[in-house]
């Protein structure tokens, strides 16, 4: 799950993850015959069930679990599907990442199928909003006319209030030229929503980019001016002005970087918060026309933070010495820029040469009709999300998953209730923060109103102007407003989930509750272990060190004693301990204080979605399935949910860098400190997945 500390901006691409794969075997709903031979150890006789186990075919029942319950969990799976071509890692959730996706494809195009949908239904906008994204005939025979409005406005700009005019109008078409728009709550004050001011308007990926002498990125710069000097050609320029003209947008742009903060700083959020009052905006930028922008976008003239004052002051400055027509020029191409992956062939083919190949690595364009569905995803997301939730995320499985997170939350408070080393008034307010932990699953409660959206099946880049119109005048709408805690971030059929510290939230959409990580037919042991473990892990970040720094309301301020802190560094010492002695070869192994937090988390998660089984048990009691008793599919499910194959060179990187523990340790390293474990697959003492009782970690 991602975690989010920064601006709700107003238009953003949504990463979608797509991979290939073998055909995922059929889960076995029916249990074995007490006379399996490769039952388990400590297995209980067996009852018949409808309900759906673990993948009990991925199993390798050749190993001892207490040996290696990693490669015991499944190992089969992982043999029997290697890592595909050109992939770091592979797992059932990678699977299942790209049967989730599959699912948006096949939604989407079954709704393109049918042309009489209701006008401005999620049904008509989705349909006709991706069938018009695939009319690659009209598109190509359109050319550039779609945009010829536009560029029609930016050709006829002669002063300096002209060029401001043309930004405004590009502008609330979400093209940030030569800043942009976002939005976000206050970092001392989250219920406040404000706009922030931030730099923008640059074709290269950042700053150094334009500035760095290297051979590379002098490289970069010559294979950009040659893009720029396509895209202008393509978009009616004369072919013999169009070096110059590139040169003159790289121009302007490299005195826009200059005063950019460089990628590391500009990601600091204490070095992007400067609240401004409106006379100070006016001061600060005094050539640009802020009444005229506030007015005309409706946005109130305080609160506002400008994230980069200095950025700002250069574009107040080029305003006023840089001619209007080097001024057009730049904001043609940005417009261009923009535009080019949806219009023609020439300009989508010239965008994915520079943009995916050149700057992404890319080798071959993506078919056009996962193109097609997810720019409509990323522009009608909650049309999109609110057909998928209908189809594949039912009330049934949002009140499964809602009882889960209601049981987490209750067996945390519990324990932080009784906890030995937290002083009282500390447990006091962490009991408070989870009192008021907010997690929303499957879909929002209320649905935006996009009925008065204009989309035609013949008029592809009027649709996409008239989606992003409407993204922007929502997240203008909610400016000055307390902080929307019901919105979200990514669309309902998204397979990503967040977690957002300062709001005290975590959002799971119908997308990413899908198998493996959730299946409503499936025991609640084996929710409990995936969903429930990792959803748990999470949770325990709002009073980890971590959420230690933000209160209960989101401010940023320490809640915890300095007895607290000492305790808490005593006992988590022991975690950084067990993982400094992981190896993935030799001489090479885990940083404990890199992946502390993580692996706390990994611990805290499967033990409190543990307990909170438990407890559900005694009420839902839970079958037995395929010889396993509940408590063992519990943690087989959290093994299959985290254990994927990862190629030795991303372990190295892994080691190197990520906060998070490779997959097999991830799997063990909180298993072999749980007695619960133990006792489950009557492992005996000294056995690998049974850690020494004075070597155990316990922090929760």
């Amino acid at each position: 799950m991602r975690t989010i500390m920064k601006p709700r901006v107003i238009a953003s691409a949504v990463a979608l993850a797509a991979s290939c794969a073998r055909p995922t075997p059929e889960p076995t709903r029916v249990a074995t015959t007490s006379s399996d031979p490769g039952r388990p150890p400590g297995a209980a006789p067996v009852n018949a069930t409808t309900q759906k186990g673990i993948e009990a075919g991925d199993v390798n029942r050749s190993v001892d679990p207490c040996s290696d319950f990693y490669e015991y969990a499944n190992g089969t799976w992982r043999a029997q599907n290697p890592i595909p071509e050109g992939k770091p890692r592979w797992s059932r959730r990678g699977v299942g990442r790209e049967a989730s996706r599959q699912k948006v494809r096949a939604l989407v195009q079954e709704l393109a199928a049918k042309t009489d949908w209701p006008a401005g239904s999620p049904e008509q906008l989705v349909g006709d909003h991706y069938a018009s994204c695939m009319d690659e005939a009209a598109i190509d025979a359109a050319g550039i006319s779609p945009i010829a409005p536009l560029l029609a406005d930016i050709d006829s700009a002669k002063t300096q209030a002209d060029v401001q005019r043309v930004i405004r109008r590009l502008h609330d078409l979400g093209i940030a030229a030569p800043f942009g728009e976002t939005a976000a709550y206050d970092n001392h004050e989250p219920k406040d929503f404000l706009l922030n001011l931030a730099a923008g308007g640059l074709g290269l990926p950042d700053r150094d980019a334009y500035l760095k002498t290297e051979p590379r990125f002098a490289e970069l710069r010559d294979k950009y001016r040659q893009h720029v000097a396509r895209v202008l050609a393509l978009g009616g320029m004369p072919p013999n002005a169009t070096l110059a003209a590139a040169g003159g947008v790289i121009a302007l742009e490299k005195r826009l970087a200059e005063a950019s903060l460089d990628a590391k700083t500009a990601a600091d959020p204490a070095a992007t918060e400067h609240k401004t009052t409106f006379a100070q905006l006016k001061q600060m930028a005094p050539h640009i026309e802020w009444d005229r922008y506030f007015d005309e976008a409706r946005i109130p003239r305080e609160p506002v933070n400008v994230t980069e004052p200095k950025f700002f002051q250069q574009v107040d400055k080029e305003l006023t010495t840089t001619p209007v027509a080097a001024w057009k020029t730049y904001l043609r191409w940005q417009l261009l820029d923009t535009a080019s992956p949806w219009l023609s062939k020439a300009f989508a083919e010239e965008a994915f040469s520079f943009k995916d190949k050149t700057l992404g690595g890319a080798t071959e364009m993506t078919p056009r009709a996962q193109r097609c569905v997810e720019l409509t995803e990323t522009l009608l997301g909650e049309p999109v999300g609110r057909k998928y939730a209908d189809k594949y995320f039912t009330p049934a499985a949002k009140a499964k998953a809602r009882e889960i997170a209601n049981g987490l939350l209750a067996a945390l408070k519990a324990d932080v209730s009784g906890l030995p080393w937290m002083a009282a008034d500390t447990k006091k307010k962490a009991l408070e923060k989870l009192e008021l932990t907010s997690v929303q699953l499957g879909y929002p409660d209320h649905w935006k109103d996009l009925s008065n959206v204009q989309i035609r099946r013949d008029a592809f880049w009027a649709n996409i102007a008239q989606a992003r119109k409407f993204n922007v005048d929502d997240m203008r709408r909610q400016m000055g407003k307390p902080t929307d805690r019901d919105g979200w971030q990514l669309p309902p059929s998204s397979p990503d989930a967040y977690l957002d510290p300062p709001l005290n939230e975590l959002v799971l959409p119908a997308g990413f509750l899908q198998p493996p990580y959730f299946d409503v037919e499936a025991t609640d042991a084996v929710n409990y272990g995936a969903l429930g473990s990792g959803l748990a892990h999470d949770m325990t970040h709002a009073f980890d060190a971590t959420g230690a720094l933000i209160d209960a309301m989101g401010h940023m301020q320490t809640w915890w004693t300095d007895a607290d802190q000492r305790e808490f560094q005593n006992r988590t010492q022991c975690i950084m301990d067990q993982y400094e002695g992981y190896s993935i070869e030799p001489g090479v192994h885990h940083q404990g204080k890199l992946v502390l937090n993580e692996a706390l988390g990994d611990q805290a998660g499967v033990h409190f979605a543990y307990v909170a089984l438990k407890k559900s048990m005694a009420t839902h009691p839970v079958p037995m399935v395929d010889g396993f008793t509940p408590e063992q599919q519990f943690f087989l499910a959290w093994a299959q949910f985290r254990g994927e194959a990862v190629r030795i060179e991303t372990q190295r990187q892994i080691v190197k860098a990520d906060p998070h523990a490779v997959p097999k340790f991830r799997v063990i390293g909180p298993l072999s400190n749980l007695s619960e474990f133990e006792q489950a697959f009557s492992c005996k003492p000294g056995t690998p997945m049974v850690r020494r009782p004075e070597q155990r970690c316990v922090v929760w």
